[in-house]
């Protein structure tokens, strides 16, 4: 007999059809890792897309497979359950136990201010947006062919270094969260910026959309823990086996260890399988269809950059330290520009690092919005917002991220009145410099332990 494929898959039938299931589908009961790669579940329900055209484009396969109930609220705040019923209901989920809470009192007021400022179908990028993004691109291809064609020096490695970081912030960052333009083409093409600066697309999508959904959440969102074991951005308790000795030094050399971060990236093997292993790590499925589909461009964007970025110096100067060193300084500019400005986001003085804890304590949802806010931060005006795209207003760009960064200093002011109405806690530095300050004294803080001490000057815990 042949094998049962409901058993295997831990499937079972049930009679009541769905409301946008035909009279021939089958409702079954599924468990998280069994969804197939045409599956996604959302709130409990499994849906079939296989025959579904987004009008986002394909991008949201990278996350097919897995339970997006998180990232399609975050994704789209003006849906209802009316979109759902374009997609065609195959199932239920087993297993579905939701941390966090949506359509709040806060979520409801916030969105009602703030898309009185954007309205529905004005949140993509700007005049201003676009302008800054096309000056970014020309200046990433006319440094990356003075590297290519006529040789690296110093002075070019930091130019170059600082372009590829403007890139990564202004552009690729808005496209791959669709928010550059309502055209899937220009968001699809102007993501692939990741592969030009070093990084990939798809691994990036796999991690990013898993941080946003889970901002500081230890368990479950892979940037806490992505640069483990040598930095601590959990603020564990002293007796957690992450902590070593030389943690209560990172404070000394957290911004040495972030200058790897192109090195990390560029050389890192999961550009050969597309499987992202911190959101792998968390339970996020990454082995659908769609991401082998995309390996063979990943890899020729991937070996050309590894050519015209490490290897053409060497051809130019022969094989010497200088032309290594080109290249170590232009890593390291595009990675403590990247790395620096995004850590001190999310690691601050009194910052939340455990959104879930009333949820983990006694079983009370979290509303979503206000863990957004309270793990996040917002600092300069707008100089930091030509210099970031945008994005040094983290807490609106966390509550909006389909939301191209063009408009958060417009939304800025809303977001922190709701906020304070609210007893929602919105930090706010007028300076970037008050930020990176408040970002040392927490590496230091978490890497000793001293938020845990009754009185760290004692050294009781």
């Amino acid at each position: 007999m042949p094998p049962n494929a409901d058993h295997i898959r831990n499937r079972v039938p049930v009679i009541k059809l769905g409301v946008n299931s035909d009279d021939t589908s089958e409702i079954r009961l599924i468990s998280k890792k069994d969804l197939a790669d045409n599956e996604v579940a959302i709130e409990g329900v499994v849906y079939d897309i296989n025959s579904f055209i987004h009008p986002g484009g394909n991008q949201f396969r990278v996350m097919a497979g897995n339970d997006v109930t998180v990232q399609y609220k975050m994704i789209h705040p003006h849906h209802t359950g009316k979109q759902l019923e374009k997609m065609r209901v195959v199932g239920k989920l087993v297993d579905y136990a939701p941390e966090y809470e949506f359509d709040t009192p806060f979520e409801r007021e916030l969105k009602k201010e703030v898309f009185k400022i954007v309205r529905r179908g004005r949140e993509f990028g700007t005049p201003g947006f676009i302008f800054r993004a096309c000056f970014y691109v020309a200046l990433l291809i006319v440094l990356q062919l003075v590297w290519v064609c006529f040789g690296s020096t110093w002075t070019l490695a930091i130019a170059l270094g600082i372009s590829k970081a403007f890139i990564g912030l202004n552009v690729q960052h808005d496209a791959n969260h669709g928010a550059v333009s309502r055209n899937p083409f220009w968001n699809d093409v102007l993501g692939y910026g990741a592969d030009f600066i070093g990084g990939s697309k798809y691994t990036w999508l796999a991690q990013h959309w898993t941080h946003h959904a889970y901002t500081n959440h230890a368990d479950m969102d892979p940037d806490s823990f992505s640069a483990e074991p040598m930095l601590l951005f959990n603020d564990y308790k002293p007796s957690h086996p992450a902590r070593k000795f030389y943690h209560k030094l990172q404070g000394l050399y957290f911004l040495f260890v972030l200058s790897f971060y192109w090195v990390s990236s560029v050389f890192n093997p999961q550009i050969i399988d597309l499987k992202q292993r911190g959101a792998q790590f968390v339970g996020i499925n990454l082995d659908g269809s769609f991401l082998k589909s995309a390996r063979p461009t990943s890899h020729f964007l991937r070996l050309l950059y590894i050519f015209n970025n490490c290897v053409t110096p060497f051809l130019h100067h022969g094989i010497c330290l200088e032309a290594f060193g080109h290249i170590w300084l232009m890593g390291a500019m595009e990675s403590l520009m990247l790395s620096v400005l995004f850590a001190c986001s999310h690691n601050f003085e009194q910052v939340d690092r455990d959104p879930t804890k009333d949820f983990k304590e006694n079983g009370k949802r979290v509303c979503w919005y206000k863990s957004q806010v309270e793990t996040s931060s917002t600092y300069g005006g707008v100089i930091s917002g030509w210099l970031t795209g945008g994005l040094n207003h983290q807490v609106e760009h966390h509550l909006f991220p389909r939301m191209s960064s063009a408009w958060y200093p417009y939304i800025r002011e809303t977001v922190q009145k709701v906020c304070e109405k609210h007893g929602v806690r919105y930090v706010y530095y007028p300076y970037l410099t008050q930020n990176l300050l408040s970002l040392f004294k927490y590496m230091h803080a978490a890497g000793n332990g001293s938020n845990w001490m009754e009185n760290p000057l004692t050294g009781r815990a």
